[in-house]
């Protein structure tokens, strides 16, 4: 079987719009298009909060904060900009002298701002709020207003520096003003994936590149429904035989027969290619769905003609919510024979330029 595969995993959910919350920059209402500026593949028509920007900072070389219970009260002396890396910050702060390596056995630091309530219009039981990290770590603790957080999946610490979390707010810790802590661990460990970034094991000489970690993407405030579909889409199809399986996970915390609406259209022709709809008996918590339809045409993506189509699943409930995810995707098969890689059945050549010294000039890179 030809089979297309793209896992467009980002966690965090979005629901309708939101009132305007001061001192957040709020997201431009969706265009005809939609657009998506947060570091995900699946869109919401909806509005959220960045808290990208000025965040208070300190750095715990002896990794007191926990015993001295920073999250709830601290003194923060400098500053630094969310999203940025934990060694740029530390430079910034001058915390690294000169002479010192430019790796260190474990890194600390810690982060804090404070978000105003953002205003929900027609706020009622069937929605939260919900605060998404597109990639933060390698081990990274969250408190709201002092509270330790657990993320969707029921994690106290996230392990991992590119993956995407997501905590839901409690609605009875949450304050006119709120206060988000963040707190960030690292260490030289090689058992930890890092590419070709330094390690404890791999501390000098070589090619290996220093480390880049921390809070590296943004982070955002946005509702949710109590009972949705998460940001998780995973599409496989055999495109000869016009099959495609959708992969979704809805959330729920009241259990009940739910509908699962599906849309399919061409990315630029608003008509349906398919329109079916399924109920789904849930209980609580996360489930992991798989959809197989048949579309009743097929045009292959490739870069001389990049063919994708548009997907709009809607969950919606006995609480009368109404979730709802967009994601566009093609059909294409590449594999490798040989030397050779294959789009479509079809031999391709790849051209990569290696992007070093970073002083290269775009002509020195031409040539």
């Amino acid at each position: 079987m030809d089979t297309f595969r793209t896992d467009l995993t980002f966690a965090g959910d979005e629901e309708e719009q939101l009132g305007p919350g001061a001192g957040i920059e709020k997201a431009a209402a969706p265009a005809a298009t939609p657009e998506n500026p947060l570091p995900r593949a699946v869109l919401r028509p909806n509005s959220h909060w960045l808290l990208d920007g000025e965040w208070q900072f300190a750095l715990d070389p002896d990794d007191r904060g926990l015993r001295e219970r920073w999250y709830l009260g601290h003194r923060y002396e400098r500053t630094a900009q969310w999203p940025g890396s934990v060694e740029a910050h530390m430079a910034e702060a001058k915390e690294q002298q000169q002479s010192s390596p430019g790796w260190q056995d474990k890194v600390v630091a810690w982060y804090e701002r404070e978000v105003p309530l953002p205003e929900r219009r027609g706020a009622g039981p069937c929605r939260m709020l919900q605060i998404t990290f597109g990639a933060c770590g390698y081990e990274t603790r969250v408190w709201l207003n002092g509270r330790v957080l657990r993320t969707i999946e029921g994690e106290k610490v996230h392990l991992g520096e590119y993956t995407s979390f997501s905590y839901e707010l409690p609605e009875d810790a949450l304050r006119l003003v709120n206060r988000i802590t963040v707190r960030i661990a690292d260490t030289m460990d090689g058992e930890i994936p890092r590419g070709k970034q330094q390690s404890h094991v791999y501390k000098r000489g070589g090619i290996w590149y220093q480390t880049y970690t921390g809070a590296v993407r943004s982070v955002w405030i946005e509702p949710v429904e109590r009972n949705r579909l998460r940001s998780r889409l995973t599409v496989l199809s055999s495109y000869r035989d016009r099959f495609v399986s959708f992969d979704l996970t809805t959330r729920t915390h009241d259990p009940g027969l739910y509908d699962l609406l599906l849309t399919v259209t061409r990315a630029r022709d608003p008509r349906p290619l398919l329109h079916k709809s399924f109920r789904l008996p849930l209980g609580g918590g996360d489930k992991r769905q798989r959809i197989t339809v048949e579309l009743p045409e097929t045009h292959l993506w490739s870069p001389s003609e990049p063919n994708l189509y548009r997907l709009v699943a809607q969950l919606s409930g006995p609480d009368g919510g109404v979730s709802q995810i967009e994601a566009f995707f093609g059909l294409r098969t590449v594999e490798a024979r040989g030397d050779t890689v294959y789009l479509n059945g079809e031999a391709v050549y790849l051209d990569g330029v290696l992007y070093q010294p970073g002083t290269a000039t775009y002509e020195e890179m031409q040539r």
